[in-house]
């Protein structure tokens, strides 16, 4: 196991910047998910740190040996791809084994890897079976030995379960979970799917554009999001924005179609005495329907609706305030009429203010 740290990492290709001076230190034994939008720099990021891509500047380390100048084979890590790769014509055992042989591993110690990854990932009746004869699950199961035979310092995930349905992704998300759990190994595992991120991770790093937007464990980065593309991409459904300004000293938000308090604890980071701009945000469960108590200061907003989604054990409604759409969560046996006036509570606790300019988190 080993500790991975980045410091000022960058690549370019050409003109292009695909990474910008990325700092993270990623602890001995931590799950960390690079998370974010195709094209975000992500995969990039991950094929650096295999050595598949060489830095254009910064330093990497890998358990606190410096590793810019080191070939992939001698980083001690093992990657797992979003194609299973595995070979067609040889078993799941010779799979298994292949790499292991190529290193000149012992035979008595190859069974023995072998053997205990096949026990770990639960394919031990499929090893006398070629990689057609097993389901999407499987083979990824199977891709997931390869890496784990090998005892690497650092497992390096690039996208593994985009193949799978969405059944299937639940399960072996579940299933990659337990294994570095239990094996205790550093894992970088990358991913666009928000829900897997804030599911598998320690913590997670938020990536845009090449840039590193925040790192913090999945509570952390979903109650205080650092700017507005956190705020948006980080839960499901998204979070609701309003543009408006800040008034009476930070006293105030004013919404154009409604007007609402800004709680105190937010009041001392506005207050200026001019307007000002700003983004509220507040997640669709702190829009409360009739009948919900929120948890302190509240704002009553009325609004008409425009959609109702049911999803079985919630409904979740697309209403209009004004020119301001607001998504909140509901009873699905109370869905209300499409069309329909609604009143509903802004629990205030949960108000999130961004500056209109800069888009950063304020207070």
């Amino acid at each position: 196991m080993a500790a991975v740290t980045l410091s000022g990492l960058a690549k370019r290709f050409g003109e292009t910047s695909v990474i910008e001076q990325v700092d993270l230190e990623i602890l001995d034994g931590e799950f960390m998910v690079l998370v974010g939008p195709s094209g975000c720099g992500k995969s990039t990021l991950l094929r650096m740190i295999a050595g598949l891509e060489e830095a254009t500047a910064g330093e990497l380390s890998i358990g606190g040996r410096l590793v810019n100048r080191v070939p992939p084979k001698d980083r001690d890590i093992a990657m797992v791809f979003q194609s299973y790769a595995l070979y067609p014509h040889m078993t799941i055992r010779e799979n298994l084994e292949f790499g292991l042989k190529i290193r000149k591993t012992p035979a008595a110690e190859i069974d023995r890897l072998v053997g205990e990854a096949a026990e770990i990932l639960g394919i031990t009746p499929l090893l006398d079976r070629k990689p057609k004869q097993l389901s999407g699950g499987q083979r990824q199961r199977v891709a997931v030995g390869r890496a784990i035979v090998r005892k690497p310092s650092v497992f390096l995930f690039d996208e593994p379960l985009s193949n799978l349905d969405a059944k299937l992704r639940v399960q072996m998300r579940a299933e990659i979970k337990r294994i570095q759990h239990r094996l205790g190994t550093t894992s970088i595992y990358v991913t666009h799917d928000q829900v897997e991120a804030m599911t598998m991770g320690h913590r997670i790093a938020v990536l845009n554009a090449g840039r590193l937007q925040q790192v913090g464990t999945p509570l952390e980065v979903y109650e205080r999001p650092a700017n507005l593309f956190v705020a948006a991409f980080i839960g499901m459904p998204p979070m609701n924005f309003v543009r408006g300004m800040v008034v009476d000293a930070g006293a105030r938000f004013d919404a154009g179609a409604f007007s609402i308090p800004v709680p105190a604890p937010l009041r001392a980071a506005l207050a200026g005495g001019n307007p000002r701009a700003v983004v509220a945000g507040i997640r669709p469960e702190n829009v409360l329907p009739a009948g919900r108590t929120p948890r302190g200061e509240a704002a009553p907003v009325e609004a008409v609706v425009e959609l109702v989604e049911t999803l079985g054990d919630e409904i979740v409604v697309h209403a209009r305030a004004g020119d301001h759409g607001l998504v909140f969560k509901d009873d699905p046996h109370r869905a209300p009429d499409m069309g329909a006036r609604v009143k509903v509570t802004l629990d205030l606790a949960a108000l999130h203010l961004f500056d209109g300019t800069t888009e950063q988190r304020l207070g």
